[in-house]
């Protein structure tokens, strides 16, 4: 019988917590900032600079030509919390019970065990000081939460969304409250992005004052569900269930991406202000792909399918004079490789110890090649949906069937090139159930999803 704290560490976690780090001593002024932008469900072309036409994102889209935009992103996950915990540990999320769970949040007593390291965490052990606003999505409290896995400061919610002007979750009619400050529950009035960008503006004052290099993450909910822009205050009251399956419009898609894209342009202009935008890394990126109004062209699929329109996301990664601007790369790169590479640009080495499966791109990045070939791999909901690629090839399993596609002849993965490259097919499917005998199997009790009216999962 699983107790709690099987279920909170697992041998996983306990392995992964017994590991060294080779610290680097605190650094001075010369050691880059970090912040990590995360959005939340934005699909691969909703910028302008990824292919968006309906709308403008002129701000993210300046970040772009200040860096470089990389064109073979992925997230570990096609929903929210499992690639946030690959995300922060820089290993696949399977590894964890936590990440079994898809997403996050049906049982308490799952999450991120504070025992396990964390690129935050790291980072802080070399001098950084770290804060996370936004979303958090790794657990509750009392036992999990930023603070326990790396965060000095924490402000935002830690559930998988809100409601933009209540800062909560309304399931079946029933509100429950979720925006915090470390762990004490706050009040605000205004629009959730906006508070978050309101926030982070601040932290970039307050960091900029602490004469010590810094990671700030700032994790948006946008455009996660509820469908509201800033003008539907009077909307969202109305609202009894937050999944909100009969609501939004492209309009009002369009208002949360607007309202996000100008909020990066704020932190953007906060770190000018600091006179720190020469000395700062900037990531952008999504947890996974689009949902209902996204446009994820040129992929087919959606958040929570394995196709590449559930798992390509739009990713920029900017360090002035030291990448090249305005430019683009085909480097393959998955949420679980963003730990070791910041960890690097931070200037600290991991001992052999330490088994990220994610990998340290910066060289790549730094230089403008395209990297080695890599395989990677992904499953979803009791392998009901298995993934894995290699190059331009990918092998999927999905809806009881099993296809190979060649992702860049056909990114709409519609062209089963399986009968004519038997060996290939045969070849992925093997590396597959390789990798997947290594971590740790779905429990029974993770499949007792209750599915809504129109047949999407509750949780999403």
């Amino acid at each position: 019988m699983l107790t709690r704290r099987d279920l909170a560490k697992g041998t996983a976690a306990t392995a992964l917590a017994s590991l060294a780090w080779g610290e680097a001593p605190a650094r001075g002024a010369q050691a880059p900032n970090i912040v990590f932008i995360l959005a939340d469900d934005l699909g691969f072309a909703d910028l302008g600079c990824f292919g968006r036409e309906d709308y403008a994102t002129p701000n993210i889209d300046r970040l772009a030509n200040s860096g470089t935009k990389l064109l073979r992103s992925y997230s570990n996950s096609s929903v929210c919390s499992p690639t946030r915990l690959a995300l922060i540990t820089g290993r696949y999320q399977y590894r964890l019970p936590g990440g079994l769970d898809e997403p996050l949040g049906r049982d308490p007593r799952l999450g991120l065990p504070p025992d396990v390291p964390t690129f935050p965490d790291l980072l802080k052990r070399a001098g950084y000081a770290t804060s996370l606003v936004g979303k958090w999505h790794l657990g509750g409290l009392p036992e999990f939460g930023p603070r326990k896995s790396g965060y000095d400061r924490f402000w935002g919610i830690y559930q998988g969304g809100a409601d933009y002007f209540r800062h909560g979750m309304s399931i079946r009619g029933k509100f429950t409250h979720d925006l915090w400050e470390n762990e004490t529950e706050i009040h605000r009035q205004g629009y959730l992005t906006d508070l978050i960008t309101e926030q982070s503006f601040s932290e970039i004052a307050r960091l900029a004052s602490g004469n010590r290099p810094f990671l700030l993450s700032v994790h948006y909910t946008a455009p996660h569900w509820p469908w509201e822009g800033i003008e539907d205050e009077a909307i969202a009251a109305d609202i009894r269930d937050s999944f909100h399956y009969d609501g939004g419009s492209n309009a009002t898609y369009a208002a949360m991406v607007k309202s996000l894209d100008l909020g990066v342009g704020r932190i953007m202009e906060a770190l000018r202000a600091q006179n720190l935008d020469g000395n700062t890394i900037l990531v952008f990126t999504s947890d996974n792909g689009g949902e209902r109004f996204s446009k994820n062209w040129p992929f087919r699929g959606m958040k929570g399918e394995l196709l590449e329109g559930g798992i390509r996301v739009p990713t920029i990664f900017s360090w002035p004079g030291r990448v090249t601007a305005g430019t683009s790369t085909d480097l393959i790169n998955i949420s679980m490789d963003w730990a070791p590479t910041l960890l690097a640009a931070a200037g600290m080495e991991a001992s052999r110890s330490i088994a990220f499966d994610g990998r340290n791109l910066l060289g790549d990045l730094l230089a403008g090649t395209a990297g080695p070939e890599r395989t990677l791999f992904w499953r979803h909901f009791a392998q009901q949906q298995s993934a894995a690629t290699r190059g331009n090839l990918k092998y999927l399993a999905m809806s009881g069937h099993e296809f190979l596609f060649d992702i860049a002849a056909d990114p709409r993965e519609v062209a089963n090139i399986r009968p004519h490259r038997e060996a290939d097919f045969d070849a992925l499917k093997a590396a597959f159930a390789d990798w997947n005998r290594q971590m740790l199997p779905y429990p029974v009790t993770t499949f007792s999803y209750e599915l809504r009216d129109n047949g999407h999962l509750a949780g999403y």
